[in-house]
């Protein structure tokens, strides 16, 4: 892999992982304890938590995996740039959908006359991690693009070398000759 991929592709997947993992916990904590009281604010809210749920699970699993096809050198279909750019923009629609749906959705405002540990602020957390979930896949998205564009430009523009070592342009002055 080029030096400019590996500098900021694994941090990237790395702190979305952790940041699935964090999701994870919070909301499979919310819909446990929404379903033993029976508290749910709105019905819609429980199927929005089930979606974070399953977007972080979904992160989780596969940022995991390209971490660890990474490490082991992606010798992997999916650890291929054109599967990592359609599983970014897939994941960042579904954390894109969730954080702007759940904005609208969830109800108390910015928690300001709440206790600090309340459903509340667990909700504004569930929101908030969702929109940096949703901002690393913008940016290892554009990141992966930048680099592949970059990468495509170099080659275009470097001279190529043949066989014996020397440039296209050396070759033709050696023709000549």
């Amino acid at each position: 892999m080029a030096f400019a991929e590996a500098q900021y592709h694994p941090f990237l997947f790395g702190a979305m992982m952790l940041a699935g993992l964090a999701e994870l916990g919070l909301t499979a904590f919310l819909i446990s304890a929404g379903n033993e009281n029976g508290t749910w604010p709105r019905p819609r809210y429980h199927a929005l938590l089930i979606m974070f749920c399953f977007n972080a699970a979904w992160t989780t699993l596969f940022a995991t995996a390209y971490i660890l096809f990474y490490v082991d050198g992606g010798r992997y279909v999916l650890a291929n740039v054109a599967s990592s750019v359609v599983w970014l923009f897939v994941t960042a629609a579904l954390w894109g959908v969730a954080a702007g749906v759940t904005h609208d959705t969830r109800t108390g405002g910015d928690c300001a006359h709440f206790a600090t540990i309340s459903r509340c602020r667990q909700s504004l957390t569930v929101e908030a991690i969702g929109w940096t979930e949703f901002g690393l896949c913008v940016i290892a998205l554009g990141g992966t693009c930048a680099w592949v564009w970059s990468e495509r430009w170099t080659r275009r523009w470097s001279p190529k070398q043949d066989v014996e070592g020397g440039s296209q342009a050396q070759l033709v002055v050696r023709a000549r000759r």
